[in-house]
């Protein structure tokens, strides 16, 4: 008997209120692509068909199962609980159907808003991560990882993270060899970035705690300096005990941590603008341990500072290392 190719693995683009028309047409061009791509291979892998959802769609169950809803980027702004309304019940009971669910950037806000991500592990675009952290408290934020499967949920993190949301879920209905094929006519790579290579979240200043603020400042003049935690209490006017707890509430971290994120946050800079050789770097933000900023920063960034170099400014040539050193807190 001749065989039956699969039937269509159809996806759905919602196009909500401030839904960026870019990501909107581009995930449909890259689906289409991997499908032309799967067609000109001979091969018999599942096809992918998309339809373009607005507000009106979700008043009604779609006659055909979806594969995947997804939420795309948002530019106009974060999307407010009553943007999201509209669609949360239609998108939790596409899921009850075994549909998957993903969101890209500020899409996260409409997928968080139905409930499903509460205990979960989700990420979004790392400049919102506060206003979703104090909206959703309940779901498992996670701004390092630029795209996170959990199965039935998938989130991606900034603006163009609907490439790697795309290119997962074309691995996922048809097979690994399409999605790879399709991210070379896309000269995209396929897979192992993380938001952590490209962000850098500002300081938390907006907290109210005059005299951790008061520290704040102090650090940030002197972060490439020898740092104590016994300077900073009496910057602070704090017992360490206090002044532990009442930092790590304002800022979201401890004062080591915080420390070197400032340092890591310059060296970039300095990675990015200047022609210094990684070892001088390090003393010019406060490591006189070259290899303990090399280990820092991979930690922080996810890439090691040559590897950084390579990727962001790939024409920079190193010089000479420089013999002024410090270190301390960080």
């Amino acid at each position: 008997m001749p065989r039956h190719a699969p039937s269509p693995a159809v996806i759905g683009i919602l196009d909500y209120p401030g839904a960026q028309g870019a990501a909107i047409h581009g995930l449909a061009d890259l689906f289409e692509t991997a499908a032309r791509l799967d067609l000109a291979r001979g091969a018999k892998s599942r096809r992918i068909e998309v339809q373009h959802l607005s507000r009106k769609d979700c008043r009604r169950s779609p006659t055909a199962p979806l594969a995947a809803v997804i939420l795309p980027p948002c530019l106009t702004g974060i999307p407010t609980p009553r943007d999201a309304a509209p669609f949360a019940r239609w998108l939790v009971e596409q899921h009850r159907r075994g549909t998957r669910l993903s969101s890209v950037c500020a899409g996260a806000f409409v997928l968080a808003q139905t409930g499903l991500l509460d205990e979960r592990p989700a990420t979004t675009h790392w400049a919102l991560a506060e206003a979703f952290a104090q909206r959703f408290p309940d779901v498992q934020l996670d701004i390092a990882k630029l795209l996170i499967d959990d199965g039935d949920l998938l989130t991606a993190g900034g603006v163009m993270a609907w490439i790697d949301l795309g290119l997962r879920l074309i691995e996922q209905l048809t097979t690994p060899a399409v999605m790879i094929a399709t991210a070379r006519m896309f000269l995209v790579d396929p897979a192992g970035r993380e938001q952590r290579h490209y962000s850098d979240p500002a300081p938390r200043l907006a907290h109210g705690d005059a005299s951790i603020l008061r520290v704040q400042h102090w650090i940030k003049a002197r972060h490439g300096e020898k740092l104590t935690m016994s300077a900073m209490c009496e910057q602070a006017r704090l017992g360490e005990r206090t002044f532990l707890r009442r930092f790590q509430s304002a800022t979201g971290q401890t004062p080591t941590a915080y420390v070197q994120q400032l340092r890591v946050s310059r060296a970039r800079e300095l990675l990015e603008s200047s022609p210094q050789a990684i070892d001088e770097v390090a003393w010019t933000v406060g490591y006189e341990d070259p290899s303990a900023f090399r280990k820092i920063f991979q930690r922080i960034v996810g890439l090691s500072p040559g590897e950084y170099r390579r990727r962001f400014v790939p024409k920079i040539a190193a010089q000479r290392p420089i013999s002024r050193v410090s270190g301390g807190v960080g």
